[in-house]
């Protein structure tokens, strides 16, 4: 893979896992109804799985072959089903996303990131 496109996709592999870290955050242990009537807190997490969809949307063939198990589809889709059709969101389904399915994602993202970390340059002798 290119330098440059290496150096996006991990650019954009950090900002899913921060994106997924936050809707985490904002989540907590925050019922579906608590999270309902915090207009602020739901802005915030639409707002982070809308990130998260985005980034997901542009990492490269690469980085996508490399790394297919990250659940990328599933939150590009998400990401369009909020922007396109925020009137009529569940929010007891991104309540569940998560809770169910984002600690296996944040888990992904950090092993491939610590896989794809690019290499220290030597310390001059």
């Amino acid at each position: 893979m290119p330098f440059r496109s290496m150096r996006r996709d991990l650019l954009l592999l950090r900002e899913m896992r921060e994106a997924a870290l936050a809707i985490r955050d904002l989540v907590g242990e925050r019922s579906t109804e608590q999270v309902e009537d915090d207009s602020m807190r739901r802005s915030a997490i639409l707002w982070h799985f809308t990130v998260l969809g985005e980034a997901a949307s542009q990492v490269t063939a690469e980085t996508k072959d490399a790394w297919p198990d990250i659940a990328r589809r599933a939150a590009t889709r998400l990401r369009n089903r909020i922007v396109h059709g925020y009137w009529d969101l569940d929010v007891e389904m991104l309540v569940a996303t998560a809770a169910d399915d984002l600690p296996q994602m944040i888990k992904q993202l950090e092993h491939a990131l610590s896989a794809s970390q690019e290499p220290e340059d030597p310390e001059p002798a």
